[in-house]
């Protein structure tokens, strides 16, 4: 089977540490600045602004405005990935899967910053715990993303893994099973819309990452039923 996983909320928390990120990025950049405190709780929420969810809405590339790609975000970024906290053991979760025989990929949406998806990957320690890293977003939609995955590795069943099930809506195929790892933070998003979890076929919710391996096994009963 191919496993694909989502990298932030997903992998790792890298969530709980915005604000903290945004301080020591504000120490960095702007060491004058009086109520660096104040400033990182006003820029975490208009972060928090930018993870509301787009429900099926993801068949554009996208480009962040210029003050998003600024050196003072790809500071903040480089501190966010400095507190981000894998989850659920996650590394060893790759280990496992790939032990297993499964193809693991990474499919993930860009940072506001160019190729800074893949510096994170890096520095979380998972990029070579990957059989392949597909970022879409700013090069690639979600729909095209998805059609290389099947290019590369054909038809076989896509098991995808995201704590940001509005991205399942409108994307996948008939041999793809939905995962939606119920992380906390993103999940208040989705508790606003629950209704539009029906839209999704072979959808599995799971709160722990290693639940996955259940999933697979039902998986792997229904098509020998089938």
């Amino acid at each position: 089977m191919i496993i694909a996983f989502d990298f932030d909320g997903t992998l790792i928390d890298s969530y709980s540490c915005i604000e903290e990120a945004f301080r020591r990025a504000l120490e960095k950049r702007y060491r004058w600045l009086l109520g660096k405190s104040l400033w990182a709780k006003l820029l975490t929420k208009i972060e928090f602004q930018f993870e509301r969810p787009a429900f099926g809405k993801h068949k554009k590339k996208s480009k962040p405005p210029f003050f998003l790609r600024t050196k003072f975000f790809e500071t903040w970024f480089i501190e966010r990935a400095k507190l981000s906290k894998p989850i659920d053991d996650a590394p060893e979760l790759l280990k496992r899967l790939k032990e297993e025989g499964h193809t693991v990929i990474s499919f993930s949406a860009e940072d506001f910053i160019e190729g800074m998806k893949v510096k994170r990957l890096k520095m979380a320690g998972m990029y070579d715990l990957f059989d392949d890293v597909i970022v879409f977003g700013r090069e690639m939609t979600l729909y095209e993303a998805f059609k290389l995955v099947r290019e590369k590795y054909g038809n076989e069943t896509f098991i995808w893994v995201d704590d940001k099930p509005w991205r399942f809506i409108g994307h996948g195929d008939e041999n793809t099973e939905y995962v939606w790892y119920y992380f906390p933070f993103t999940a208040k998003f989705v508790e606003k819309n629950r209704e539009r979890l029906a839209l999704i076929p072979h959808l599995h919710v799971i709160r722990d990452l290693w639940s996955l391996f259940d999933v697979i096994e039902r998986v792997k009963q229904y098509q020998g039923e089938k």
